[in-house]
Parts: C-alpha cells; structure tokens; sequence
C-alpha cells in the first residue's frame, strides 16, 4: 500500500491535461505483423480516404512534423513540441495502451477468443444471470445486433460477443433488458473472469430502436481490471492531486486513483466537460479519453465520418488551449489504432502521436520516435513532482522553456 506523499508546503501545485483521441494510431510498428496488421495507419489512410482533412490547428502544433508522418503538411515553426511513440506492452486494446501511459507494462497479453467462450465460462455464466445467451462468438458490435437482435426481442436473452481484443460483451436493448439489470449482469461477468479467463475488460453495450433500424446508444459501461502496480493515478493519489477522469478513464481504471468521474455520451460530450473541468479544477490532473473515433467510426470502418470527427476536434483546439493557465501542459495522444480502411473491424497495432502544448512549453521541439507511451506518464510524474514510474523516460527537461 502507498504511504501519502506530501507536497511541501508553498510549492505552486501545477495542472496537466491529457487527452486521449481514441484510436488515432499513425503508422504500422516493426511487430505489427505478429497482430495480423499489415501496412495500417489510421490517421493518414482516413486523410488520404477524404482526400485531405482541415487539421491547421493540430498540424499548426506539429502533427504533420511527427517522425513517420508523410501524408499531412509539415510546417517551418511547429508552435508546440511533439513525437511518435511506441509500445512496449504486448496486445493493440484500449487497456493496455492506457496502462501503460501511466507506467504499468503487459508483459503478458490478456486472453481472447477467437472461437467464442468456452463452456465452463459460458454455462457458469447463464447459470448466475438465470437464462440462456445468444451469440458467444466473434463480431462486430453493429453487425451482431442486426443478426441476434429480433431474436433477442423476442427471448428476452442477452446477446455476448467478443473480438480479436480482450473483451467480453453483453449486448441487450434497453427495452428488454434495463440498464441496471445489463450492468448487474456485466459486473457477475466480471467476477467469473478471473485467472486463465481473466479478460481486460467486459462491456455493456446497450442499444435501443426497432427490428432493422437497432443503434447503440451512449449508455456502453466499462468493467476493467485494476492495474496491477502503482502507477501515475496512484502515485497523484498518494500525494492528494486531483485526477479527473473524463469519458472512460473511470472504467479503464476500474476507478483506481480517480479523485472524480464524469461519463460522457460522445466526443462533443468530452470536449465540453474537459473545458467545464478546466474551469473548475485549477490543479491536478485531467484526463479525458474521446472514444468515438474508436467506437462509431474505427471499428465500424467508417473513414468518412472518422475524418469528420478529426476536424470537429481539431476546430475545438483553440478554446481548449485558450482556457489553459500559464503553467498548464496539454497532451493529445492516442492509445491504439483502428484503421478504418484495414481488413476486419478490430484495433490496428500503431505508432500514436503526442503534441504538447503550453506557454512554457518550447515551440518546435521533434522528440522523435520514443519506445513507450509511458514516457507521457514519466513526465507528468516529473511534472507535478511525485515519484517515478517503474518505465518510461521524462522529456519535461527537453520541452520546458
């Protein structure tokens, strides 16, 4: 267990904002073979999908000067400092990318299941819930409840599927199955995936409408793992800084380390709570995660609409950077990719882009191709002057004015 850690009396608490663009993966790494991906890069095939993309602000900052970035325009004086990251930890999901921002490394992948669940998962599982389940294969969020979901209307039973990542989900219309009996049923998931079976996360993916007209509403709910070893939300713990968890930073988590939670229903949900919090918590950390880029428009291979959500983000960067205070740092990364132009529907195994952002922060700074995500979670430590992560290297010295 962590001992508290004190700030010193009269040291200027300082704040970071880290948000994640879910997904927005910018080039194949060397073993992206090994997870089945070949030639991905979700930021520059939707761009050259759309035929370009208004990204001035973002490229402004540096996007297009990243290591590996070619398809964006390069400017002559990137206002902020930036790099291309790589992953350490084995797997291409949500949780293990966001692990291991803050310091914790997988070194093992979580397990999956490519033929459905096996029976003493399954069985175990109708036997707690009381009913029999349809589905228990591989597929596509949309795709299955346009296949299961009359049947499901009609029986009554929850839909569960899974992907090429680490998830069990349980698909239910809100109009048979109510929200709290779905989460009640994802939370006995939950504890009955321990061990050989213990999957990074299961989820709720409620949705609503008619026969042929079935869409997924905002209600999904996460149910991860904790992390297993302290790591940046607990060291911020440790020493009473804030973390706000923005979207579902909570869920991914399991509310480790979380001063406060606001869910989100989408990306403009997210933007407009991440200025809200700006505006309200002066210190600490606040840690937003957009995952509609991943949820609506990467897995559903929709490239057009992914672009669209890329410039809706990218003309909401000037409030976010004018709401910031003079000692703020801003981060934009991502997690994973989920190239909307690639075979499949499942996460894409990338390089992720990072800007940093800030009155203090040097103008022009090419950080280059760094090993880990967690070198954001190192510096953040270094930053606001908590102990360092177990991995990751700090680049505060090198950006810092």
């Amino acid at each position: 267990m962590l001992k508290d850690i004190y700030i010193e009396e009269g040291d200027k608490m300082k704040r970071a904002i880290w948000i994640v663009l879910d997904s927005v993966g910018i080039g194949a790494m060397p073993d992206s073979k090994n997870y089945g991906d070949n030639d991905v890069n979700t930021l520059e095939h939707v761009y050259k999908y759309t035929n370009g993309l208004c990204l001035d602000q973002m490229i402004s900052y540096g996007l297009g000067n990243i290591e590996g970035v070619n398809a964006l325009p390069k400017v002559d004086a990137p206002k902020g400092s930036f790099a291309r990251l790589g992953e350490l930890s084995k797997g291409k999901d949500t949780t293990t990318g966001h692990w291991e921002m803050v310091g914790v490394l997988t070194e093992v992948p979580f397990p999956t299941y490519p033929n459905g669940f096996p029976p003493e998962i399954m069985e175990a599982f109708e036997e707690a819930i009381g009913t029999k389940t349809l589905g228990n294969c591989t597929a596509s969020g949309t795709a299955i409840i346009e296949e299961l979901g009359e049947e499901h209307v009609k029986t009554g039973y929850p839909i569960v599927y899974t992907s090429a990542d680490s998830v069990f989900q349980i698909a239910a219309h809100e109009g048979v199955i109510p929200l709290e009996r779905l989460y009640e049923m994802c939370e006995i998931a939950r504890k009955l995936l321990s061990g050989k079976h213990e999957v990074a996360r299961v989820i709720a993916r409620p949705f609503e409408g008619e026969v042929g007209h079935f869409t997924r509403t905002s209600n999904r709910r996460d149910y991860a793992i904790s992390p297993p070893a302290p790591n940046l939300l607990t060291y911020c713990e440790a020493a009473h800084i804030p973390v706000i968890a923005v979207g579902k930073i909570e869920d991914i988590f399991n509310k480790q380390g979380i001063t406060e939670a606001i869910h989100t229903k989408d990306n403009a949900d997210g933007i407009k709570v991440t200025l809200e919090c700006m505006n309200k918590y002066k210190e600490g950390l606040i840690f937003t995660n957009l995952v509609d880029f991943d949820m609506k428009w990467g897995h559903r291979r929709d490239a057009e609409n992914y672009g669209k959500g890329l410039e809706a983000f990218d003309k909401a960067l000037p409030e976010i950077v004018a709401a910031m205070q003079e000692e703020d740092i801003l981060f934009i990364t991502a997690d994973h990719g989920c190239d909307p132009t690639a075979p499949g529907t499942d996460h894409t195994r990338e390089y992720v882009p990072l800007l940093v952002i800030g009155q203090n922060i040097k103008e022009g700074v090419d950080l280059k191709t760094r090993k880990s995500f967690a070198d954001i979670g190192q510096t953040i430590c270094d930053y606001l002057g908590i102990p360092s992560l177990k991995i990751g290297e700090s680049f505060l010295e090198a950006i810092q004015k």
